[in-house]
């Protein structure tokens, strides 16, 4: 595990695109681009910076598509947290999830009207063959003893020391108040009850009262009427509010997501549910622990969700896939208490795994990379109420950390029903394909209305300022040595080689380009 000071560099192997493959959206067998590499290690602060290019990860891969040319476009979609409120639709998914959990109560017809649960996109072109046979070719223990060395004595020149350290398990529980802010469970809060069961609330309108609460508001009224100097009858309490103080304006708010997630359970609750954080690479001690649990919960899922045939959700597809990432562990100062890097958020129903996020936590956003569950819970809407406790979650982190507030729920595909649900999950925006700055969801769906492929910033003159302008800065790792592409241009005779590097710079841009190094061989 990396200290904040022992980082080593990013380092990543480019593979130029060639081909166009099937589509694992509209399952076109061969409209689907892009482009991709094979990311050795990344840190936190490189992944963040692709991630706000259009990249995203699958395993150790990491994929950017042509949006242009691909016949599905993708583009990069996040929430935002600090400003977010749940929907009607959420509030039932929260309503019902803590019914069952006090009185075991399942509602008949549940989960069966939900759109697609997980956060996730399919593999590019959905080949897991493709990265298998990638981990082969280019795992990092196929680096040559001398590079690593090469590496090693370059931290050793920057007096780098590292320390290795395995932080707590992060556990969130129902059945317990919390207070959100610190990493870990805190000391009791007091929360508000969520609404009750029936038909959703009108966010525009103030939440409804309590027929007591009514009735006191009438006699009130009805004394001020009576007394119109504003003087109640009987005593005041000293500093209290004036009668013709309006009540709180807390009262006229919605509940926050957080109300409504940690409510607190009765005495005799049926059920418990935990939400536990466990590192996944390096996998932590309660990683290891649980992950045979968490491999059959997974290839139960493949096969009865997605149909996937006994032997395809193998140990192997499952560790590359979910499991491994190319993320450091880092322990800034003033990052979160569980660090930065790639976890599974584990929910345990009664001591029994029922669902997994999969997500990694970034210096300036909680990125959902994949969730699989119990079947026999779908009723309980599971990608749902997971996308919203992590919503909950990048709240919680931020409050440690100002920075980090957002939530990257992957790609938004408008041409694709089944990805339109990210929408829904408002404030949101949406990342311009061109000139890489975000853009309201709102102000894009009536381009996308008309036309799959758009650039979403309005401004004809806005051009990527993130963009590579001095290529010969880039680094690169060629044997045993790093150096600038000025350098090792004069030693390559390939043309093809020059374009390769440059269509690289073009798509990490400027700062990733200096920042991680480019494998050569």
């Amino acid at each position: 595990m990396a200290s904040w000071a022992a980082l080593s560099p990013s380092i990543v192997e480019y593979f130029e695109g060639e081909d166009f493959y099937r589509c694992g959206y509209c399952k076109n067998e061969s409209g689907s681009r892009s482009n991709g590499m094979w990311a050795h290690s990344l840190t936190a602060q490189d992944y963040q910076d692709l991630v706000d290019r259009g990249w995203r990860r699958s395993g150790k891969y990491v994929y950017k598509p042509v949006m242009n040319e691909t016949c599905c476009p993708q583009y990069t979609i996040r929430c935002r947290p600090l400003q977010f409120q749940p929907s009607k639709s959420h509030k039932k998914v929260l309503k019902k999830m803590l019914k069952f959990l006090t009185k075991g109560e399942i509602t008949k017809g549940d989960g069966e009207d939900e759109p697609m649960d997980s956060t996730v996109e399919p593999t590019v072109a959905g080949d897991f063959a493709l990265i298998n046979k990638l981990d082969i070719q280019c795992d990092l223990s196929a680096l040559s003893d001398d590079l690593k060395e090469s590496l090693q004595s370059e931290e050793k020149q920057q007096g780098i020391t590292s320390k290795k350290e395995e932080p707590p398990t992060l556990i969130q529980s129902q059945h317990v108040e919390e207070k959100l802010g610190s990493g870990e469970p805190s000391c009791p809060v007091k929360v508000h009850a969520p609404p009750k069961p029936g038909k959703g609330a009108d966010l525009s309108k103030p939440p409804c009262r309590k027929a007591k609460e009514i009735r006191k508001e009438r006699k009130r009224l009805k004394l001020m009427q009576q007394n119109p100097g504003g003087a109640l009858p009987g005593p005041q309490p000293q500093g209290g509010p004036s009668p013709c103080t309006p009540p709180k304006a807390r009262s006229n708010q919605p509940k926050s997501l957080e109300d409504l997630i940690f409510e607190p359970l009765p005495e005799g609750a049926l059920h418990k549910l935990e939400v536990r954080l466990v590192r996944s690479s390096p996998p932590s001690s309660q990683f290891k622990a649980t992950f045979q649990e968490s491999y059959q919960l997974y290839k139960r899922y493949q096969m009865i969700v997605h149909k996937d045939p006994s032997d395809k959700p193998a140990v192997s597809q499952f560790t590359r896939f979910l499991c491994s990432s190319p993320l450091e562990a880092e322990h800034p100062p003033n990052g979160p208490e569980c660090g930065y890097g790639s976890f599974h958020q584990q929910y345990w129903l009664d001591g029994k795994l029922i669902a997994v996020g999969v997500v990694d936590i970034l210096p300036c956003c909680v990125s959902s990379v994949y969730l699989y569950y119990d079947p026999d819970y779908s009723f309980l809407s599971l990608g749902v109420y997971s996308a919203l406790r992590e919503i909950a979650f990048t709240k919680q982190l931020h409050e440690k950390t100002s920075q980090l507030s957002y939530y990257y729920m992957g790609f938004y595909i408008h041409s694709c029903p089944k990805m339109k649900y990210k929408g829904q999950y408002r404030p949101s925006d949406l990342l311009c394909p061109e000139t890489y700055v975000w853009v309201p969801i709102e102000q894009c769906l009536p381009s996308l209305d008309n036309a799959k492929y758009c650039r979403f910033n309005q401004d004809p003159e806005a051009v990527d300022e993130g963009r590579c302008e001095a290529p010969d800065r880039l680094r690169v790792l060629h044997r045993k040595a790093i150096m600038p592409y000025g350098v090792y241009r004069k030693q390559q005779k390939d043309p093809s080689e020059e374009a390769t590097v440059l269509q690289y710079a073009s798509l990490v841009g400027q700062r990733c380009s200096e920042r991680m190094l480019l494998f050569r061989n």
